[in-house]
């Protein structure tokens, strides 16, 4: 009997990568991490230039993922808008288009069998914050908490004033200019909202232990807004 009981079987932590999602007549492309007992999942909306493969981006959803919170990273642009976007970056700043991909990427995420009945949140960095916050504000019930990170809000437009999700804005310290975006868009967003900014960090929080606290800061977060949902 006792033999029994240890053989049985523990929940695993589900990795499936390379996801295709259908967004319009395009295919997007994702990684998606699910740890055992998670009931919330985060879907990276890349800044940038950048994609399911940042560095920065996967150290956050490390984080989120000891913390039981599931993380779907996945490439806004295809393939070969990826490599135009590399030469024109006509691409990066196209808010609409990427609000699109990421919305289509939240469908995905709400009816894919491993997580279909979680309580989703947005992470976004640089432009992706902005499409972050345009797709939340039209997918009001479906996202219940943003965190932006180092991110340009500014380009949601009018989304700002219409988003229900808590809302959390991490700004590095010598990043001057962005934090003035950031306090502007702060005053028109109406959800709860905090800006928080971390001493000496630049834009991309290269600095030692940087990085770091935006993961800390993002999972407390996550973990105390996604719970309100349930």
């Amino acid at each position: 009997m006792l033999k029994k009981s240890l053989n049985l079987k523990r929940p695993r932590i589900v990795i499936s990568k390379n996801i295709e999602i259908k967004s319009g007549k395009a295919s997007i492309f994702g990684d998606l991490i699910v740890p055992p007992g998670a009931k919330y999942a985060v879907i990276f909306s890349h800044g940038s230039g950048s994609g399911r493969f940042s560095p920065r981006n996967r150290l956050v959803a490390e984080y989120l993922n000891k913390a039981f919170i599931a993380t779907l990273l996945v490439d806004l642009l295809t393939k070969d808008e990826d490599e135009l976007d590399a030469i024109t970056a006509q691409f990066r700043f196209d808010i609409e288009l990427l609000t699109g991909r990421l919305l289509s990427a939240t469908d995905w995420l709400s009816h894919n069998p491993s997580t279909k009945n979680f309580d989703i949140g947005y992470f976004g960095a640089s432009t992706g914050a902005a499409s972050a916050l345009k797709a939340a504000a039209k997918a009001v019930e479906s996202i219940h908490a943003i965190v932006s990170r180092g991110g340009r809000p500014d380009l949601a437009g009018e989304s700002l004033s219409t988003v229900k999700a808590p809302v959390l804005l991490i700004v590095g310290g010598n990043d001057h200019q962005v934090i003035k975006i950031n306090e502007e868009a702060l005053n028109k967003i109406k959800a709860e909202k905090e800006l928080i900014i971390v001493p000496g960090a630049t834009h991309l929080f290269e600095e030692p232990g940087a990085l770091e606290k935006v993961a800390e800061l993002a999972k407390g977060w996550f973990l105390k807004h996604l719970k309100v949902a349930e």
